[in-house]
C-alpha cells in the first residue's frame, strides 16, 4: 500500500487573505474519480489504494466546505456543487498540461534569441557562413552573433555561449571541444627569398617576426620540448587581421592558425617554416556555456551544428596533413 503523500500547505489569496487549494494532486484525484466512475478504479489508475483516495477526497471536501460526491456501495456520483467544481478543475488541469507542453517544447526545440560571442576572424570565416542552414532548419530561432577578440563575461554580459580558441583543459568553465587548432610558423615566399629561410629555432632571432601585443612571446612545442621566442618587430598591432595581411604581404614570419591561413598554405601563398615547431596542441576551438544542467535546446543545437561541421579533422586542415607533421619524441 502506498503511503499518503505529504500534504502541501495551503496558499493564501493576497486579495482575500483566505486559503487557496495548495495540492494539485487532490484535484487530479478528484477528476480521475469522475472519469473512472469509482474511487477504486481511480486508485488503480493512479497507483493508490482506495483508503488513500477516499482520505484525499475527504480532505478536499473539508477544505472546500462542501460535499463533492454522493457515495453508494457501487459508485459515486457528483453533487451539484461537485459538477460545477469539476468543470473548473478540468479547465485548470488542461491549462497546466498546456503550460507544461509549451515549456517542454521550449526545452526540446531550438527557439528564441540565441546570443553568441566569438573571435572576430574565426566568427567571420567559420561561423557566419554556416548560420543560414541552421536558421532554415530552426525557423523559430534567431541569433545575435557578436564578434570580438575581447574576453567576455558570458553570464554578466548576457550571452548564452561563447566560442573560444584557447587551452581550456584546466578550466573550471563548462566547455565542449569542437575542433583542434594547429598554429604554425609561416611566411610568404617573397619574404623567404629576400631574408632566407630559418634552418634552426635560434635563427628566428634574426628575422622580422609578426604578432599582436597579446601574442608576445611565442610559446612553442619543439623536438626538445617547450621553447619561447620574444617577438620584436617594427610592426606592432592589437589586430590579428593586420598580422595576417602583413605576413601575406611578405613583411615577416608569423605564428598563424590553419583555420586562418589554410587556403594560403594550400595555394603556396604562404609556406610553413620550421615545421617541427608549433603552438600547444592543447589549444582547441571550444564552445563555453554557463551550465550543463537544463541546457536550452537553442544552445545544444548551435553547438551540435558547429561540431558536425568541424569534426576531428576540420575543413580548414584538409590537404595540410603533410605540413602538420607530428613532433618527434623529446630527448630524454
Amino acid at each position: 500500500m502506498r503511503a499518503d503523500p505529504p500534504r502541501t500547505p495551503a496558499r493564501r489569496s493576497v486579495a482575500e487573505g483566505r486559503p487557496l487549494l495548495g495540492n494539485l494532486g487532490d484535484l487530479e484525484i478528484f477528476a480521475r474519480i469522475v472519469t473512472a466512475g469509482s474511487l477504486s478504479a481511480a486508485g488503480r489508475e493512479l497507483g493508490l489504494s482506495p483508503p488513500v483516495v477516499s482520505k484525499r477526497i475527504q480532505r478536499l471536501e473539508e477544505r472546500l466546505g462542501t460535499r463533492l460526491f454522493q457515495r453508494t456501495t457501487r459508485k459515486v456520483t457528483l453533487t451539484e456543487a461537485g459538477q460545477g467544481f469539476y468543470d473548473k478543475v478540468v479547465a485548470i488541469l488542461a491549462s497546466i498540461e498546456e503550460a507544461e507542453g509549451q515549456l517542454s517544447r521550449r526545452l526540446t526545440e531550438a527557439r528564441g534569441l540565441l546570443r553568441v560571442s566569438a573571435p572576430t576572424s574565426f566568427g567571420r570565416l567559420h561561423i557566419a557562413p554556416h548560420i543560414g542552414p541552421l536558421l532554415t532548419a530552426n525557423p523559430e530561432l534567431s541569433i545575435d552573433l557578436e564578434l570580438s577578440d575581447a574576453f567576455v563575461d558570458i553570464v554578466g554580459d548576457g550571452f548564452d555561449l561563447a566560442i573560444r580558441i584557447a587551452d581550456l583543459n584546466d578550466s573550471s568553465l563548462v566547455a565542449r571541444r569542437l575542433a583542434p587548432v594547429h598554429r604554425v610558423l609561416c611566411a610568404a615566399p617573397s619574404y623567404l627569398a629576400r631574408a632566407g629561410e630559418p634552418a634552426r629555432f635560434a635563427d628566428l632571432a634574426g628575422h622580422v617576426l609578426l604578432a599582436t601585443h597579446s601574442q608576445d612571446p611565442w610559446r612553442l612545442e619543439g623536438p626538445e620540448g617547450a621553447v619561447t621566442q620574444r617577438v620584436a618587430s617594427a610592426l606592432r598591432t592589437n589586430s590579428n587581421e593586420v598580422v595576417r595581411e602583413a605576413v601575406l604581404a611578405g613583411v615577416g614570419i608569423a605564428l598563424r592558425s590553419t583555420w586562418d591561413v589554410g587556403p594560403e598554405l594550400r595555394s603556396g601563398a604562404l609556406k610553413v617554416v620550421l615545421p617541427d615547431f608549433h603552438a600547444s596542441s592543447r589549444v582547441g576551438v571550444f564552445a563555453v556555456y554557463p551550465s550543463r544542467r537544463f541546457l536550452p535546446a537553442k544552445v545544444r543545437v548551435f553547438i551540435d551544428h558547429l561540431a558536425a561541421l568541424y569534426g576531428s579533422v576540420p575543413p580548414w586542415d584538409a590537404g595540410l596533413q603533410d605540413m602538420l607533421r607530428p613532433l618527434r619524441t623529446p630527448a630524454a
